[in-house]
């Protein structure tokens, strides 16, 4: 089994979930998150008065899936959070080495 951790922008949100359900991801974790990266953050005018936005607010999907549909799912995630503009995020991938459905006690991939 594999984690795919993403890192997307916010509004990308519904057309992630709904191709990733088409390629049989069951569930996912979202987590609202604040960072940068190459972007370096941006400025913004509020009220006449300008501010810098440092953190830029982005998601964090987590996913656990066997290892052959580790592939399709980070296709799946790239093609469709991709804007083509900078901040478009990240995939990770890392092993995961138990898992436990904690309501029936299934382990591993019995319990993603």
């Amino acid at each position: 089994m594999k984690k795919i951790e993403a890192v997307i922008k916010p509004h990308k949100l519904d057309d992630v979930r709904d191709a990733l359900m088409e390629v049989g991801v069951s569930g996912m974790t979202i987590m609202e998150a604040r960072g940068f990266g190459r972007q370096k953050g941006h400025a913004e005018l509020y009220k006449g008065a300008e501010y810098v936005i440092e953190f830029i607010p982005k998601l964090k999907l987590e996913i656990v899936v066997p290892d052959d549909m580790v592939d399709r799912v980070v296709e799946t995630l790239a093609r469709s959070a991709r804007t083509g503009k900078i901040g478009d995020g990240k995939i990770f991938v890392t092993p995961v080495e138990k898992a436990v459905r904690i309501r029936t006690g299934e382990l591993n991939e019995d319990a993603v």
